[in-house]
């Protein structure tokens, strides 16, 4: 039976995250901890799905398997001063699991699922119309084309918690789809000479360490990949 690592991020944005560590890309969220964690269990399925849909034989079989939790994280904000506050920076989960250095299978397989992710999302959004890209939804802080720009922007930030990003941000593309392309190209280009480093970096008082950075880069597009499918779909 598999076992798997389950680390738990609380108060994220109000909601609980649970995390399928050594599978990045795989989380649930709930309302509280409990919630995030039964999610997990299906979470998990559908990402096997998802990554054996994708491969060109059958990568992952996670038959029978055994949620564990490993640990917990309470996301709270911090100021300028490096102070706990209510309004300021939001240092996210860093788990004990982050300090581990990533394999070059790691590497390999992190490769092939950012690739899948990206190609995923372009085809969501190749048939947009142009009222699509734009329309305003309610209670939303941004437009599909936001919502992208946002994205386009994201690999180069989480290099540059790790002092990796090459150059400036507004040094990308200003094109949508271009800046879009070179920030994964980037993050591409890096990922391989990551293999075995032990770094780990403090910014803005959240560490980061290469696999953090691969968690979190595969969350993040997902999240808004499926955020964009809800919208596209007027849910």
């Amino acid at each position: 039976m598999a076992r798997i690592k389950v680390g738990l991020e609380l108060n994220n944005e109000g909601r609980a995250i649970a995390w399928a560590l050594d599978y990045p890309g795989c989380f649930a969220y709930g309302d509280e901890g409990p919630q995030a964690i039964i999610g997990l269990a299906p979470a998990l399925v559908h990402y096997q799905q998802w990554v054996n849909r994708h491969a060109e034989q059958p990568l992952l079989d996670l038959g029978n398997f055994d949620l564990r939790m490993v640990d917990t994280w309470t996301v709270f904000t911090m100021n300028d001063a490096y102070e706990e506050t209510e309004d300021g920076y939001a240092v996210d989960a860093w788990f004990k699991h982050d300090w581990k250095p990533l394999s070059d299978e790691e590497i390999e397989r992190g490769l092939h699922l950012l690739r899948w992710s990206r190609s995923d999302l372009l085809e969501l959004v190749a048939s947009l119309s142009q009222e699509q890209w734009d329309e305003n939804h309610p209670g939303e802080r941004w437009s599909i084309r936001g919502i992208l720009r946002h994205v386009a922007n994201v690999d180069w930030w989480y290099l540059d918690r790790l002092d990796l990003a090459a150059g400036p941000r507004d040094g990308l593309p200003t094109d949508l789809f271009a800046r879009l392309a070179a920030g994964r190209a980037q993050l591409e280009a890096v990922l391989p000479g990551l293999v075995g480093k032990e770094q780990v970096l403090g910014k803005q008082g959240e560490f980061w360490s290469p696999r953090k950075l691969l968690r979190r880069a595969l969350w993040h597009e997902i999240d808004h990949r499926e955020h964009i499918r809800k919208l596209k779909s007027g849910r």
